[in-house]
């Protein structure tokens, strides 16, 4: 899903989000720079995770957001991933930005092999800094 209407060369900052039931991971990049870095954990559920992300964006001002959808190891989606793409949808219509989703399998696993201290906001900068490979 892309939402929007500039071209996407012209995007170059991006907070990518990765969405949990309880938490909601955070990562910041850079087009230019092709780097991420994880930003922190939003501890909130629901419609109180919107103004805690607002406060993200009016700090970071990215061009766009990028989610990662969930789905099964075979590639088929399950009730997460329709969750996903409805709050990715709901970002877009808040917010106004662009949106892009990225399939987000073993991001979470990845940054638990990291050694991550923050799990979330680790598997959101890794799914930031696959979508930043993605513009190659």
């Amino acid at each position: 899903m892309t939402r929007g209407c500039l071209p996407l060369d012209a995007l170059q900052t991006f907070l990518a989000i990765d969405i949990g039931l309880k938490r909601t991971g955070l990562a910041v990049g850079n087009r230019l720079l092709r780097s991420a870095q994880a930003i922190g954990t939003v501890h909130a559920q629901g419609n109180a995770r919107f103004p805690l992300i607002e406060r993200r964006i009016r700090e970071w001002l990215p061009d766009a957001i990028v989610i990662g959808v969930p789905y099964y190891p075979d590639g088929s989606a399950y009730e997460n991933t329709a969750r996903a793409k409805k709050f990715g949808r709901q970002l877009h219509g808040r917010f106004g930005l662009p949106v892009f989703e990225v399939d987000e399998r073993y991001s979470t696993t990845e940054a638990l092999a990291l050694g991550a201290g923050d799990t979330d906001a680790q598997s959101a900068c890794i799914i930031l800094e696959q979508f930043l490979r993605s513009l190659a």
